[in-house]
């Protein structure tokens, strides 16, 4: 009997990742590299008066809101809960031994290379403050409602580790992180959405590949991750420019947060 051996599924998602990293890398190669101390400098202190709207189109909403539909469709039809069947037996067959965590990781990957390209002066749409606090509000978006749906729904996860399966918010993180690259990033270059995106994918994959999640699980949770990043890019603007103002006479006024020597508080500055 011919017995046909399949590759590592690890190995093979490793080296194409590697391939779509240096190729994303040539793109930084071809942007003026600012001296280190003065990009930090620059990115942390610096902050505009106000936070440019997003200009996004209603139709960018549906695919991401598709996907929510397709987990929450697995609790009503039947075949598309027999899909998730069919995914993980799949799994089971072609790939028994799936022990592994590397999916912890890559789910941070899009966010940490915001933050790389920024520490190496590729210059994303927002500075430091501006986008650590973007950050924040899809994080809670997120955290948020995948907390909730875990806690509500009561699915039992493919391995039996727990009720807690759907929806998956390892993905959930990783198209959060995605989606905020790509806010940033995406007037510059499109391979950076492409290799974020990839870590988005893979991360999904691997969620399935252990046996953490189902099908449906891991396509809600890219949607509840890409549309958390986009309404917290909606909705930041509004919070933001509420706390710094242009007066009539053309003077600014801001509040911002502030931490020094140990104290954090707010801090309040007035152009006169």
């Amino acid at each position: 009997m011919l017995r046909f051996k399949f590759p590592p599924l690890k190995k093979l998602v490793i080296v194409l990742l590697c391939i779509i990293s240096f190729r994303a890398g040539a793109q930084v190669t071809d942007t003026t590299i600012k001296k280190l101390g003065d990009t930090i400098k620059k990115d942390l202190t610096t902050a505009p008066d106000t936070v440019q709207h997003l200009h996004s189109k209603t139709a960018a909403l549906i695919f991401p809101a598709a996907l929510v539909g397709y987990g929450i469709a697995s609790f009503v039809f039947h075949p598309v809960r027999r899909f998730d069947y069919y995914v993980n037996s799949g799994f089971n067959k072609y790939y028994p031994h799936s022990s592994g965590s590397i999916e912890s990781y890559f789910q941070f990957a899009p966010v940490a290379m915001v933050y790389g390209l920024n520490l190496v002066g590729v210059e994303g749409k927002n500075r430091f403050i501006d986008r650590t606090a973007l950050l924040g509000l899809s994080a809670a978006f997120a955290g948020g409602s995948v907390y909730i749906l875990k806690n509500t729904t009561h699915r039992l996860r493919p391995n039996n580790a727990n009720k807690l399966s759907f929806p998956s918010g390892h993905t959930a993180n990783a198209f959060m992180g995605a989606e905020f690259l790509a806010q940033e990033y995406s007037g510059k270059s499109p391979v950076y959405g492409i290799v974020a995106y990839s870590f988005a994918i893979t991360t999904g994959v691997f969620r399935m590949y252990h046996r953490d999640h189902w099908f449906s699980d891991v396509v809600a949770g890219a949607g509840f991750g890409i549309l958390s990043t986009k309404a917290a890019y909606l909705v930041y603007p509004y919070v933001r420019n509420a706390f710094s103002h242009t007066s009539k006479a053309g003077k600014h006024t801001m509040v911002m947060p502030m931490y020094q020597d140990g104290v954090k508080g707010m801090s309040f500055a007035m152009e006169l």
